[in-house]
């Protein structure tokens, strides 16, 4: 039973592996009972080991995929490069194989640099960096985040209550567009009824400089 110590030491995997091969020699029973491995657990792991064995190409072919797009390519993108390859495989399976193995698909977020210059009204600074807010929907703030997914660009612009951290209404877009700015704070003054006297806080970016937003903040009492 040397060999089954030393495969103890060397975790499950090896473990089972070892089992597997004296079985021919002692019987199951004996050996579960010797390493206090569970019946169930051994036939779980050699469940797991039979899958690893099946699809042990195609995992390298997957492999070399997302290595050669710098791992931007999310799971169908990479079924759609099996496909070419004359490999039919179903999108599900391949996005379980990309699990086990830690191959997700990278997003990569940086600020989105709106300012332009002044190209409107500049509001003036009441914060003067004093974010710390005393009760809900007293400070509001909201910003232009880009992001890098799967090879594509997309742009996330939240509304976040600096008393609790609370996403109060968010939209993203694949453009940074005065449009999103705008159906967000709409989609705020949905949520929040009352707005009168709400600060919001911006980088004064070129879409916060912009009359039809100013107007609308305007509008719904928000300054």
């Amino acid at each position: 039973m040397a060999c089954l110590n030393e495969a103890m030491g060397k975790g499950r995997k090896t473990l089972v592996l070892v089992i597997a091969k004296l079985r021919k020699k002692y019987t199951l029973k004996a050996l579960l009972n010797y390493t206090k491995l569970a019946k169930s657990t051994y036939y779980d792991a050699l469940k797991k080991l039979s899958r690893e064995d099946k699809y042990k190409g195609l995992k390298t072919l997957i492999h070399n995929i997302c290595n050669k797009n710098h791992g931007r390519y999310g799971y169908r993108r990479v079924t759609m490069q099996l496909h070419k390859q004359g490999i039919k495989i179903n999108h599900k399976v391949v996005m379980r194989l990309m699990k086990e193995e830690n191959l997700t698909c990278k997003v990569r977020a940086k600020k989105y640099k709106s300012y332009r210059g002044q190209e409107g009204k500049i509001a003036k600074n009441i914060l003067n960096r004093n974010f710390k807010a005393e009760k809900p929907n007293e400070k509001w703030a909201t910003d232009v985040t880009e992001f890098a997914l799967c090879n594509e660009k997309i742009y996330l612009s939240p509304i976040i209550d600096l008393y609790n951290g609370e996403i109060i209404s968010y939209k993203i877009s694949k453009r940074p567009i005065l449009k999103q700015v705008l159906d967000m704070v709409e989609d705020a003054t949905r949520k929040i009824k009352e707005t009168k006297g709400i600060i919001l806080h911006s980088d004064q970016g070129w879409q916060y400089q912009n009359k039809r937003y100013q107007k609308l903040l305007k509008e719904k009492g928000i300054i």
